[in-house]
């Protein structure tokens, strides 16, 4: 670049220099969560079985394999080194040993009772080191009764009541379409890591921690179980409004070319900024709860008379706030592209 200077990137986060982290996890929850704390600068060695059977290694999301390498595998380990190790074999068990009397931190997010039978659940590696900040990380906790069930991002979408609450009245469930509740908990699990370790400088002593899909999910939901519990009634609307809490016009609008969502304004200002003279009467009350649904039918045909891209040079200048709503363009659908896994 001419006559410009050229960016530096920054250096790498050194926040957890000198912390080692024990990585004994598969899919989605815990690999994300201890990717958070390798880029916060902590040294993380993922254990992985022998003969390349991890699971993440084989699976990606559209099939697609980069130079033969699941690209789920290189979004969740970035900043990783691997270890395998027989974790079946008392040797793979006893080098696991020596290699947790060495760290700092421990994560695994197998189901309860898989570390016990391995000989390397807390009770049974706490005396190798005291000051160890162990993680357990699952789908429902490690009691109960859902203990032993899988624990996978759109099942605790639906038993959290997660996939409920999306889409309109009359519609069915609508997931999240993508894999926030294992996104979420993995950054409850790093946090809860940054917890622990400063507990063990004020301290001394390490601790268990525990880390579930379910909390995750239900933490996701903290407005709408707040409310319930208060007394309000939930209910999805049959118009474009987006939450079952907040006032219109919150919500998702057709317009003549695409969509546009409309957030939290004041009804007085969003008035003026349309001209409207017949939502006058429901502005007198600035964030009108009450009649959101005659709100948004109202709103609906007019949003329809001009392209996303109008609306927004007329909203945008008056305060409103607004966004156009946006979709991936690329195709990943090549035929015969050259970094998919063969066969």
């Amino acid at each position: 670049m001419d006559g410009e200077a050229q960016a530096t990137p920054p250096p790498p986060l050194q926040v957890l220099a000198g912390v080692r982290v024990l990585s004994f996890t598969q899919f989605l929850l815990g690999p994300s969560g201890v990717q958070y704390l390798a880029d916060l600068g902590a040294e993380v060695i993922k254990i992985e079985p022998p003969g390349g059977r991890l699971w993440e290694r084989h699976w990606s999301g559209c099939d697609l394999f980069l130079n033969g390498m699941s690209v789920f595998f290189l979004c969740a380990h970035r900043n990783q080194r691997s270890l395998t190790l027989d974790l079946k074999h008392p040797e793979g068990q006893e080098i696991a040993r020596r290699l947790v009397a060495q760290a700092d931190v421990l994560v695994q997010n197998f189901r309860p009772g898989v570390m016990q039978r391995l000989g390397l659940d807390y009770d049974a590696v706490r005396p190798l080191n005291p000051r160890l900040i162990y993680v357990s990380a699952s789908g429902y906790g490690m009691q109960g009764p859902y203990r032993d069930r899988p624990g996978q991002d759109l099942l605790l979408q639906a038993l959290s009541g997660l996939a409920s609450i999306s889409g309109r009245a009359g519609q069915p469930p609508t997931p999240v379409g993508t894999p926030v509740v294992d996104q979420h908990g993995a950054t409850l699990l790093a946090l809860g890591v940054l917890a622990g370790l400063l507990e063990r400088q004020r301290t001394g002593r390490g601790l268990h921690i525990e880390v579930s899909m379910l909390r995750a999910a239900l933490n996701l939901q903290y407005e709408l179980l707040s409310y319930l519990l208060n007394g309000a009634q939930m209910r999805k609307s049959p118009t474009s409004l987006a939450s079952m809490f907040h006032p219109a016009p919150y919500g998702v609008y057709a317009t003549k070319d695409g969509y546009l969502v409309l957030s939290m304004t004041p009804l007085p200002q969003l008035q003026a900024a349309l001209n409207l003279p017949e939502l006058e009467p429901y502005a007198r009350v600035p964030y009108n709860f009450a009649d959101r649904e005659a709100i948004a039918r109202l709103l609906e045909p007019v949003l329809r008379t001009r392209t996303t891209a109008e609306w927004l040079e007329v909203l945008l200048p008056q305060g409103v706030w607004a966004a156009p709503v946006l979709a991936p363009r690329r195709d990943l659908r090549r035929s015969g592209h050259p970094n998919r896994r063969a066969g």
